[in-house]
């Protein structure tokens, strides 16, 4: 056990399955020589050849559909794309080949797609979206967003574990400033199982990725409101047990996530708590999103985007006070 950043997380888990099975390799822009854009994979083309980490074109068809492939011939790959933004261009790959594969001839597609994604560094609109909800539509594939350093490590393990395509959505800005303790030794989380990061008693809050963060922030700073905080940590498949129940409990929900708000995943968890757990909430579902619009450049308009602790705050207090 040893105190690891959430890039550090990753990187171990990622460089661990390669040592243990040499089916792993990583493809992607940069990931070799330079060692990744963030500097996941440093060292690793020294360690492994490369012919286990090759520098790729800018081509995000050209890798994705080389790891299709590559999977369907037995191997796992793991492709970077150096921001989430840039996984459009592989869209078809993923969508109409990679997800319908196993569905059209029961043929596995291991195939791990990691998306660096959100905002927080005025990286403006090509390179800050949050574009998990878009794949959580797609039956096939697999979506995860971790949030803690030891999710990082686990669920980057499991998706190269499972026999289907995953995009493992890697929020940027929780690469170098969370820290936690996390095992040494290989491990796997489960993906579609959530995670209680705060046990409450007053209003459940609905989230994943950084914005866990956001919730906890906000929740120290209501001393009146016992405050719930769900990590999703995987929105395809999603742990619908695990929200209704809390819902249930607090009868009192607020969805935040950093995404858009139309489309955006908090309206599926809405759409079936009002299916499924009407009846036992005191109060109408809220949601905190960013808006319709794409990420803006500006770091002041940047952080009217994105929601921040103070929106939480509100939307607590107005959920309590119901």
């Amino acid at each position: 056990m040893a105190e690891k950043t959430y890039l550090q997380a990753i990187s171990d888990g990622l460089r661990q399955e390669m040592r243990r099975d040499k089916r792993v390799y990583v493809i992607g822009e940069d990931v070799g020589v330079y060692g990744g854009a963030f500097k996941v994979t440093l060292g690793f083309q020294e360690e492994f050849g490369p012919w286990r980490v090759i520098d790729a074109p800018l081509a995000e068809t050209a890798i994705v559909g080389s790891c299709t492939g590559a999977a369907i011939m037995g191997l796992r790959p793991v492709a970077e794309m150096q921001f989430a933004d840039f996984v459009s261009c592989a869209w078809d790959h993923l969508v109409t080949v990679a997800a319908k594969q196993r569905w059209r001839a029961g043929t596995p597609v291991p195939i791990v797609v990691r998306c660096p994604s959100g905002g927080g560094f005025s990286g403006g609109p090509f390179h800050s979206q949050n574009p998990e909800s878009s794949f959580a539509h797609i039956p096939g594939l697999k979506v995860v967003c971790p949030a803690t350093p030891e999710d990082a490590k686990g669920l980057i393990v499991s998706a190269i574990e499972d026999p289907n395509p995953v995009l493992y959505m890697e929020h940027k800005h929780l690469y170098r400033r969370i820290k936690a303790e996390v095992p040494d030794e290989r491990y796997t989380v489960p993906i579609g199982k959530a995670r209680t990061h705060q046990e409450g008693e007053d209003v459940t809050v609905i989230t994943w990725g950084a914005m866990v963060y956001t919730a906890e922030e906000a929740a120290k700073q209501l001393d009146d409101i016992s405050v719930e905080i769900i990590d999703l940590r995987t929105i395809l498949p999603w742990d619908k047990q695990a929200v209704l129940e809390s819902a249930r409990k607090t009868s009192k929900v607020l969805v935040l996530h950093e995404d858009t708000r139309t489309g955006g995943f908090g309206a599926e968890i809405a759409a079936t708590i009002a299916e499924e757990a009407f009846e036992d909430l005191d109060a109408p579902l809220k949601r905190i999103t960013a808006p319709d619009s794409p990420v803006p450049f500006s770091p002041t308009l940047e952080k009217a985007y994105i929601p921040q602790v103070e929106d939480v705050v509100k939307g607590l207090q107005e959920l309590a006070s119901y």
